[in-house]
């Protein structure tokens, strides 16, 4: 039997801003939603729940706004559970372990206050430590 993969990338604008909550043991888990559009169908637009823990997610929650533009890396969870009333439930979400800011730092800088985060270049981040912000971004623009 061959092995299996789960992988997925995503690129897409935040619905709301991140929000941060922390485990009884102190993790940093951070929520929130990716509006991702079809280009084949510009009416086609699919909303991922996303979820970062620790470090990543503190980046994330700290650096994203609503309605930034980023690229997302991770894997599908889909989890059962039970809701308050005892029924039954699933939960589709995608947990990263990578994220990188897109759009020029124009348009970050009218987001938010992140515009002089890294100089305005690309922003990248990446689960289990280390400052993976992207300073070899700039070699991979074609612009």
């Amino acid at each position: 039997m061959a092995g299996s993969y789960n992988r997925i990338i995503l690129v897409g604008n935040l619905t709301r801003d991140p929000e941060i909550r922390y485990t009884q043991s102190g993790k940093g888990v951070t929520k929130f939603t990716l509006a991702v559009n079809n280009p084949r169908n510009k009416e086609e637009t699919t909303f991922v729940d996303i979820v970062a823990w620790d470090r990543l997610g503190e980046t994330c929650n700290t650096y994203l706004k609503k309605g930034s533009n980023c690229l997302v890396e991770g894997r599908l969870v889909i989890r059962s559970y039970d809701d308050k009333d005892g029924n039954k439930r699933k939960a589709t979400e995608v947990v990263i372990d990578n994220m990188q800011m897109l759009g020029s730092p124009r348009d970050r800088a009218a987001g938010g206050d992140d515009a002089g985060f890294n100089g305005g270049a690309p922003v990248a981040a990446r689960a289990g430590g280390g400052d993976a912000l992207g300073d070899d971004l700039d070699d991979e623009i074609p612009f």
